[in-house]
């Protein structure tokens, strides 16, 4: 070959590989970075601190390209057809833009066994535990450590991948209460969830402009150190994944999965780990709540908001159709709720969120109806089961799908109602929707002030022996209610059968910091406001002697907020107990109920029950709190304590 054949045959490889970069959305030719090339968006004009940020992880992670993302349609039809293609996810034409993605079976829950918080010292992360006793109130790392287990595991492992810058804000982005974020992330699939979680895109670097600062968060699918990947379509590496949360720098860094949880770091990680640390510095709060508006009868409107764990009906709450005439739900957000008094000492709030990132089994028709009227338009459906009509199908949906339609599983395998062994979507499968599309979504949700909160409710599975709804005593005895809250386990997390955990504030998994700071920091919530929210604890799943439920829950539960809405009007409907303020009888507005409930077995208190109850608190905050327990709280269980020993 002649030399001018050879400078032709490179003119044309060169022109062809630009022809090809040009085909991503918003690309100028000849952008690149560190001699990488910039397939979308303009690297030059960056803020100097998300540049710096950038540059420093592509020396890093060296991927192959890098591409600025815009927020716009264009560039998210671009990565839902470029995932299609390796295979990533699957168009579900029964639906408007829905789509399904199947994880590595390794790679479907949020890992809280790996997921560490990283400060100079331990105790700014968890509690002294008693010597022996394993904490379970968080992980620690030391920041040597944490420079140590990024330098393993992300040198490199971007190689022949595109790296993502995604700009994202937690809230509106005109908000005073919102906080902004810059992901990098390897994978497609984050980039267009977050795009449906956060507010994503050029808006939020033009926000930036000003030089102001961000939360850095760095994650990558992972390559596996001996170079096996089970399944092209879904890269992780399962053995070495690690979430990473540095307070001090904003810096969240997450390594080895692509699963929601720990891969959209602006939804666990950033809006309550670092979040709530924020919230600690700056005087606010930043909670695992969903926030609702409430309209009585007479056109009186509320809103309260209500930390339940994962799996634990918080979306079912948010999104709940009243059974009782006249009522209005109307919803703010199912999750995260951040929350700061205003000039006037009210506690406004907003939902950082901009999606919802729903446990799908037990969504339906007749559980969830609003939630089924949302999610089936422009979703990311992951680890459901598949239809032959084209459609989702998991358990709850029984009832709502041709019985001629072939099911298959999550994991691809045919599936048959009454003969499969295993189940049809998996239990923490998801669906990832936009907020807007819920026909019930608040008309303030995106008030950048954020909405009043008049009540918090607390509470989470429990099947014996707490009533269906209590009122704290004050705040300080509200302060221990949150902190002593027990569930069931969810399949929100690697946790196995229904055992009862302590989940104090649905926040045991979230804290950015010690729990028993955490709790001065509620407490100190009375020095900020003299009209401080009044705190209720909720349980719908109460069972009775013969194993069945004793309450109807779902639309039923408007019964319940109606007694709470007239206690906020201190309507005299309550009694008090010893641990705290009851309905009266036949102060729960039962008529229409379509089956009697048994209110005396509803609302009973056990004194054998409680007594154990304040035991396995007291031992708890003994065994995981230790000397960072607050005295408030140490007085307010030893006054619970005798109360119940008096009963």
């Amino acid at each position: 070959m002649t030399g001018i054949s050879r400078l032709l045959r490179r003119f044309s490889t060169e022109v062809g590989r630009f022809a090809k970069q040009a085909s991503h959305p918003n690309v100028g030719l000849f952008n690149h970075v560190k001699g990488i090339s910039v397939v979308s968006g303009d690297f030059k004009n960056l803020s100097p601190k998300v540049r710096a940020y950038v540059e420093e992880n592509i020396d890093l992670c060296q991927p192959e390209k890098i591409h600025i993302c815009d927020g716009t349609e264009n560039e998210n039809n671009h990565l839902l057809n470029l995932m299609q293609q390796q295979g990533t996810i699957v168009p579900l034409p029964k639906y408007q833009n829905c789509w399904l993605a199947r994880t590595n079976p390794a790679d479907t829950a949020r890992v809280e066994s790996k997921t560490f918080i990283c400060t100079e010292k331990r105790a700014e992360t968890i509690p002294t535990t008693k010597e022996g006793i394993k904490g379970t109130l968080g992980n620690w790392m030391s920041p040597r450590d944490m420079d140590a287990a990024v330098k393993e595991r992300f040198t490199g492992c971007m190689k022949g991948r595109t790296m993502y810058v995604v700009p994202f804000s937690m809230g509106p982005v005109s908000s005073p209460l919102s906080k902004i974020g810059i992901q990098l992330t390897d994978s497609a699939y984050v980039v267009v969830s977050m795009r449906v979680m956060t507010r994503m895109g050029q808006a939020v670097l033009d926000k930036l402009a000003d030089g102001s600062d961000f939360v850095r968060c760095l994650h990558s699918v992972g390559t596996p150190a001996n170079g096996f990947i089970e399944m092209k379509s879904w890269p992780c590496d399962p053995e070495r994944t690690i979430i990473l949360h540095k307070p001090q720098n904003n810096e969240i860094v997450s390594y080895g999965s692509g699963y929601g949880g720990n891969s959209l770091l602006g939804k666990k990680c950033f809006a309550l780990r670092i979040g709530s640390t924020i919230a600690k510095r700056e005087g606010w709060l930043a909670e695992h709540m969903l926030i609702l508006g409430i309209t009585n009868p007479e056109g009186k409107k509320r809103y309260i908001a209500a930390a339940f764990p994962s799996a634990c009906g918080k979306t079912n709450l948010a999104m709940m159709t009243p059974t009782l005439p006249g009522y209005k739900i109307e919803c703010v957000g199912d999750d995260i709720a951040w929350m700061r008094f205003d000039k006037d000492g009210q506690l406004r709030a907003i939902n950082p969120e901009n999606g919802f990132f729903g446990v799908a089994p037990g969504t339906s028709n007749s559980s969830n109806p609003i939630a089924m009227k949302t999610i089936f338009q422009n979703t990311i459906f992951t680890n459901v089961a598949s239809t032959s009509d084209g459609g989702v199908f998991w358990e709850g949906m029984e009832d709502e799908i041709d019985p001629n339609v072939r099911i298959t599983d999550w994991r691809g395998k045919p599936w048959t109602k009454g003969e499969s062994k295993t189940p049809a979507a998996h239990p923490n499968s998801r669906f990832c929707t936009p907020a807007k599309q819920c026909p019930i979504i608040d008309p303030n949700w995106e008030a950048p002030e954020g909405v009043p909160i008049s009540a918090i409710l607390f509470g989470g599975r429990r099947p014996a022996g707490v009533p269906l709804v209590y009122q704290a005593r004050d705040w300080k005895h509200g302060v221990l209610i949150g902190a002593a809250m027990r569930s069931e386990a969810t399949a929100a997390a690697e946790h196995k059968g229904k055992v009862i955990m302590h989940d104090p504030f649905a926040m045991r998994p979230f804290f950015g910091y010690n729990f028993g700071h955490y709790l001065e920091h509620w407490l100190s919530m009375e020095q900020r406001s003299a009209n401080l929210p009044k705190i209720f604890h909720v349980n719908w799943f109460r069972k009775g002697s013969d194993g069945k439920f004793l309450w109807p829950g779902f639309g039923e539960n408007s019964r319940v907020l109606d007694w709470i809405l007239r206690r906020l009007d201190n309507e005299d409907c309550a009694k008090e107990t010893p641990i705290g303020y009851l309905p009266k009888p036949s102060a729960i507005n039962m008529q229409g109920l379509k089956d009697k409930v048994n209110e005396e077995e509803l609302f009973s208190l056990p004194k054998d029950f409680w007594m154990e109850e304040v035991y396995a608190i007291e031992k708890y905050f003994n065994e995981q709190v230790g000397s960072d327990l607050p005295e408030t709280i140490e007085q307010e269980l030893k006054q619970l304590k005798k109360r119940v020993n008096d009963m």
